[in-house]
């Protein structure tokens, strides 16, 4: 969340606007019965969000529900984990761009270093949180850590993913000129380590995963940009304050927290995802120019999440 947008002075929303825990667990609720196996609690940084393992205690207890994830920047992993471990949080991504201090301080802007980040995800580790790590990569910014990121993870027993630079919201300055493809990050690994291809673990899965030969140990590429996989996707994104996306490039989203709050009973609730998932028409991936990216107004990653 860029300073020069995001400064000390910014009106964010007031409570009130967000949706409640008792409003999230029913929307979950409902979205498991419609045939969601998968949540993931994502951000902003939602460790910031007060009482955050209560949420993950709820949704634990849904019958149906799968499997629970977390995408965080790993700040506050040492005062939270092991509650929400406790709580039924099944796996951690964190959101890393580079293991030199000098580089990691340069892109987050905030003086703080790798050192505590990388501390936390151990320590989430040991406590049997399965974690992951999530690597944008920007040419001219980070792409001169790319290999040690892959050494380094790889020595840790932690799945790395390299995220190709996308035209997410308005404000991080994308063009094509920035961005590094799967194509170019694999053959440089290439030069380091023998990757082998895994199949998927299921259908819509965003990685494209390989293992080091001889090891347990992965690494994926997720390509929005050089392979969209918008055909497959099957993803729907629920925004802090209630709106419905259908799609991480969306413009416009449905109101659920309106119909949450205008005492609309489950059975309409349902109607009203069901319908706005039927007529998806999504394909920003697909259809990407420079034009495009520049002057089609989108979200903000920071309020839609990853």
């Amino acid at each position: 969340m860029p300073k020069e947008i995001f400064g000390k002075d910014y009106a964010f929303l007031p409570k009130e606007h967000l949706l409640n825990f008792e409003e999230l667990e029913r929307l979950a609720n409902l979205f498991v019965q419609l045939g969601v196996k998968k949540i993931r609690i994502t951000g902003g940084e939602p460790l910031l969000r007060r009482d955050l393992p209560k949420l993950i205690s709820r949704l634990a207890s849904i019958e149906g529900l799968e499997d629970i994830a977390l995408t965080t920047n790993g700040m506050f992993l040492d005062k939270y984990a092991q509650q929400l471990k406790d709580a039924g949080l099944n796996r951690i991504n964190v959101s890393l761009d580079a293991l030199s201090d000098q580089v990691f301080k340069s892109i987050n802007d905030s003086g703080v270093g790798t050192e505590r980040v990388l501390n936390n995800m151990k320590k989430a580790k040991d406590l049997g949180l399965e974690v992951k790590v999530n690597m944008v990569v920007k040419k001219g910014m980070n792409d001169q850590e790319v290999v040690p990121m892959a050494k380094y993870f790889k020595e840790q027993g932690m799945t790395l993913r390299f995220i190709e630079f996308m035209d997410v919201g308005q404000s991080n300055g994308w063009d094509f000129s920035h961005v590094i493809t799967k194509k170019q990050l694999f053959d440089e690994l290439s030069k380091h380590f023998k990757l082998e291809p895994i199949n998927p673990a299921y259908v819509g899965e965003v990685a494209k995963r390989y293992r080091y030969a001889g090891t347990d140990s992965e690494v994926g590429f997720i390509t929005s940009v050089s392979e969209s996989f918008c055909s497959t996707c099957t993803r729907a994104r629920i925004s802090a304050d209630g709106k419905l996306y259908t799609c991480l490039f969306a413009t416009n989203g449905l109101d659920v927290k309106q119909i949450l709050r205008s005492e609309a009973n489950d059975e309409e609730i349902v109607e009203a995802i069901t319908s706005t998932w039927k007529k998806r028409t999504d394909r920003y991936s697909d259809l990407r120019t420079e034009e495009t990216a520049k002057n089609r107004k989108k979200i903000e990653m920071s309020y839609i999440g990853g």
